[in-house]
């Protein structure tokens, strides 16, 4: 019988095939039986240097003791592995990474600008409060438009004050500093037991104004 399926030398794939691509970051790392090299020098599970050893001989240390053989260093000469969990340092790296995922896209961002009118100011700085309290950071940029760069210093003076006025809340990564045309500065939260909210008190003090009450029925 005839065999069916495409010889490895000159057969022709058929037309929905795609080539899987691997996107495995630690694919790449040789441990164990991959690491060809005759020799490796040799890092302990506990960070201590034991010098150059045969790579068998390497790989059967760190097989005894359940661990694995990992190539930390591919281009030194000879190259240097450590004895370690090659599963833990997948799971802790990945997890590093998480990590900075999700404090990237925690990161809120509020624009002032150099002649902002105090209304538009204190609700931009309620923005920003409630970004605070809920744990993100917070980017405040203002951006000078026209002929406002010839008074940078009415944009320091509205970002400094927006700094002050949210420092029970969160605290300046850095001074605010001027790049191009926008002064940038961010907020880094509190911690939750230290974050005194100021603007949202005031809100819930205004619903609550005798004003706002109905009068009792018959006064």
């Amino acid at each position: 019988m005839a065999n069916s399926f495409p010889s490895a030398a000159g057969g022709t794939r058929p037309g929905n095939y795609q080539r899987r691509v691997n996107n495995d970051p630690f694919a790449n790392i040789r441990r164990n039986h991959r690491i060809k090299v005759p020799q490796v020098r040799l890092i302990s599970p506990e960070g201590k240097q034991l010098g150059v050893i045969d790579t068998p001989k390497a790989i059967n240390l760190a097989l005894e003791v359940g661990l694995d053989l990992v190539e930390v260093a591919p281009n030194a000469t000879p190259p240097v592995c450590r004895i370690m969990d090659f599963g833990k340092y997948v799971y802790e790296e990945s997890k590093k990474t998480s990590h900075v995922k999700a404090t990237a896209s925690k990161i809120k961002e509020i624009e002032f600008t150099a002649r902002i009118a105090d209304g538009d100011f204190f609700t931009k700085l309620r923005r920003a409060e409630e970004f605070l309290g809920h744990g993100n950071k917070v980017k405040m940029r203002l951006k000078f438009r026209g002929r406002e760069m010839a008074h940078t210093e009415l944009g320091f003076n509205v970002m400094k004050r927006a700094v002050e006025e949210l420092v029970d809340m969160g605290h300046p990564d850095a001074p605010p500093k001027l790049i191009g045309r926008n002064i940038n500065v961010m907020l880094t939260p509190l911690p939750t037991n230290k974050r005194k909210p100021k603007f949202k008190v005031e809100v819930e003090e205004e619903e609550e104004s005798p004003e706002d009450v109905a009068p009792p029925a018959g006064s």
